[in-house]
């Protein structure tokens, strides 16, 4: 029989959830639901199925074992080309959490929520939502390529109580920006390290052109523009598309400055781990005592520093390559008190 749960949303609205849930063995091998505006049509709708069913027959089709960790090996095999390390890391962490270990009908709100509890002493809510984001998607896209059962309102009904708990979370928004003193004592610092990797250039190239650390270091000669003192991040960072996203961006005449001192040893104009320059930095800032200060912050310096030389969002954009002023006035930090009226 169908289950009717009555519940309310966010938005104070009352809606009706019907669910069907199939055992065998004393085992749940089959789950489906939907959510209706009113009891009737639930109702309604779990008679149709729960009749469509058992024309089907659900209870003699046996389906072979599938663990959760085949679906994410699998998925990484063949989808994970097409996302980027951070994506692919998440997912591949997970093969070490119990929940790994799981036949795929043994995955339930229960598992995910305890799942989501054990992580976050480790973890914040926002990095731990990133291991429910990436299984549902794993999940969702490997149950349409190989035909196993699975009813996603399962991830549903664990976002519930996981947001209402705060067990997951969004990312913080940083508002850190380095002082002139700090910015002082680390261009001293890497002034005094003759090393392989020129820091001192990189740091105030990242200042002055708002390049993310990985980009910087994909930079190639052949795409700037010496003319207009433009050049291409090639695959450029997008919610969506991960490769061929390549953009043309002006280069602030400081920025310009700071490329035409680079020796030609490459194709690209900072040949270099972008690894290794985060090290150097974090380490830098280590031993300067300068607390809580990333190289990413950088680029919040500068997409300031752009606005409060009084360009336009859109003339921004053409240097930070920002799609929207939502995800660009997340780089704006702005003081009031520095406002001449």
């Amino acid at each position: 029989m169908a289950s009717i749960t009555k519940y309310r949303k966010q938005s104070g609205k009352i809606s009706y959830r019907a669910q069907i849930r199939l055992n065998r063995n004393g085992k749940t091998v089959f789950t489906e639901s939907q959510t209706f505006d009113t009891r009737a049509l639930a109702k309604a709708w779990a008679t149709k199925r729960e009749a469509e069913l058992a024309a089907q027959k659900v209870f003699k089709p046996k389906e072979e074992p599938l663990k959760v960790s085949e679906i994410i090996q699998e998925y990484l095999t063949q989808f994970g080309h097409n996302y980027g390390q951070s994506k692919n890391y998440d997912l591949a962490r997970l093969l070490r959490y119990p929940l790994a270990d799981l036949d795929i009908s043994e995955l339930t709100p229960q598992v995910l929520i305890n799942h989501c509890i054990e992580r976050n002493k480790q973890a914040k809510p926002q990095t731990v939502k990133n291991d429910v984001i990436w299984l549902k998607i794993a999940v969702k896209t490997m149950r349409s390529v190989k035909g196993f059962t699975f009813d996603m309102a399962v991830f549903d009904d664990a976002y519930e109580t996981l947001r209402r708990e705060k067990l997951i979370g969004k990312s913080d928004e940083r508002e850190r920006r380095p002082t002139k003193k700090e910015l002082w004592a680390l261009s001293r610092y890497f002034a005094k390290r003759k090393r392989s990797v020129p820091m001192l250039h990189i740091m105030w190239f990242a200042i002055y052109s708002a390049r993310r650390l990985s980009e910087i270091t994909r930079l190639e000669w052949a795409d700037n523009d010496n003319q207009k003192a433009s050049g291409v991040v090639r695959d450029a960072k997008h919610p969506r598309l991960k490769t061929g996203n390549h953009k043309r961006f002006k280069y602030p005449k400081s920025a310009w400055k700071i490329v035409q001192r680079q020796p030609v040893t490459s194709e690209f104009i900072f040949p270099f781990n972008p690894d290794t320059i985060g090290a150097n930095f974090e380490r830098a800032c280590k031993m300067l005592g300068i607390v809580n200060l990333h190289f990413h912050d950088l680029r919040h310096e500068a997409t300031s520093r752009l606005f409060e030389r009084k360009l336009g969002i859109v003339d921004v954009q053409q240097i930070t390559l920002h799609e929207s002023w939502k995800t660009l006035q997340r780089y704006v930090n702005l003081d009031p008190g520095d406002l001449d009226i």
